[in-house]
């Protein structure tokens, strides 16, 4: 049945504050999920914040409603208070099939033709309650596809939190399994491992590889994932392109952006192919562990001085070339097995976390194809 929101639910009910409540802003719900809260008192919170949450509530992003971070409050609390970026949704029907619903994408749309401004696009409460919506009537079929969504929205939830733990510990070892500033030996080291790391500089450990081909595999350098297929970035290659200079990458070489190198744009390649010659591609000499040093150069320390030796006015110049790459001086141990291990440690953990990503785009993916074909 065809229905208007304002038909099956109340938008932005009038309430009175509490002295002291929790505050969720616009950037507090990502997703469905709420990140964060922060508690305020009456007098002195935000103009914003208006909107008293009871349990069953839906709060609607209507500013920037296309990132779609939209919040079902299921709480058993009566101090959460949200912003007036959100629409205040009280249903008259199941509430969790009518969230369910205001997800789908033809309802989105509807929305995004009735938004005004540009920067900051916007719906009005009153814009927003005219719009349409498919309902189902029987109350069971409503339950059973709330329930369905809401075991979908668990799973990304979850999957969500476990791909931000696994980011934080990767983070957090980068900085305790490499010395700091100051030390010359890291924090947490694997069994067997006591000895000092050496200081070295770069030239002494990496040779430049200056060869050129036009043929072979493109191969592209990013801050996250490292060295990757150009086709995989949604680069193709160009046939008609002049690739006389293309630089040879090989398998465990590390190659890295010259103008993003202090940003972290670099990595150990896993395969054999071209980049372009605004790359600098570096080989690693004997007793050195090239996929080691890739995640060396990910850290805080050296990514500061990889930063200092950048050359240029500001930082869209900003460049390290090898003769200056050569230059830095480093730690790292001298043991081959110990650079292995750590190469291995967070290999490992990178995996888990590519693991997750996917796993967290196919369900947001199943959702989404979902939420299309349930619904008339």
């Amino acid at each position: 049945m065809r229905k208007q929101l304002k038909d099956i639910a109340i938008i932005n009910p009038k309430c009175s504050l509490p002295e002291i409540f929790e505050y969720v802003d616009l950037e507090s719900v990502i997703g469905t999920e709420m990140k964060n809260h922060r508690t305020e008192k009456k007098g002195s919170a935000p103009s914003r914040a208006q909107r008293l949450a009871q349990k069953g509530d839906i709060f609607f992003q209507t500013v920037r409603p296309y990132q779609q971070n939209n919040y079902y409050f299921d709480l058993d609390a009566n101090n959460f208070v949200f912003s007036t970026g959100y629409a205040q949704i009280c249903s008259k029907v199941n509430p969790k099939y009518l969230f369910t619903i205001l997800q789908q994408s033809s309802f989105l749309d509807q929305v995004l033709e009735n938004c005004t401004g540009t920067s900051y696009p916007a719906i009005a409460p009153s814009a927003l309650s005219n719009l349409y919506l498919n309902v189902c009537v029987d109350p069971n079929e409503q339950n059973l596809i709330a329930s369905y969504f809401q075991f979908l929205d668990t799973l990304i939830q979850a999957t969500s939190k476990q791909l931000a733990s696994l980011k934080q510990i990767k983070a957090a070892s980068l900085q305790s399994m490499f010395p700091q500033k100051g030390e010359t030996k890291p924090r947490v080291r694997f069994k067997g491992f006591e000895e000092e790391w050496m200081t070295e500089k770069l030239g002494s450990l990496f040779l430049e590889r200056n060869e050129s081909n036009i043929y072979g595999e493109m191969l592209s350098v990013t801050m996250n994932n490292g060295i990757i297929k150009a086709a995989d970035n949604g680069r193709f290659d160009n046939s008609n392109k002049d690739k006389s200079h293309y630089k040879v990458v090989k398998i465990g070489d590390i190659a890295y952006n010259s103008m993003r190198m202090w940003q972290g744009a670099s990595g150990c390649s896993p395969y054999d192919g071209i980049v372009s010659p605004a790359y600098t591609v570096i080989i690693p000499r004997n007793g050195i562990n090239s996929l080691f040093f890739a995640y060396h150069f990910k850290t805080i320390e050296t990514i500061k001085k990889f930063r200092l030796n950048s050359q240029g006015l500001t930082t869209d110049t900003w460049n390290l070339k090898y003769p200056a790459f050569s230059l830095i001086e480093v730690l790292y141990p001298s043991s081959l097995d110990e650079q292995q291990k750590i190469a291995s440690y967070f290999l490992n953990l990178d995996r888990q976390i590519t693991l997750q990503t996917r796993r967290l785009e196919k369900l947001k993916q199943i959702k989404a194809a979902c939420l299309d074909k349930m619904f008339v």
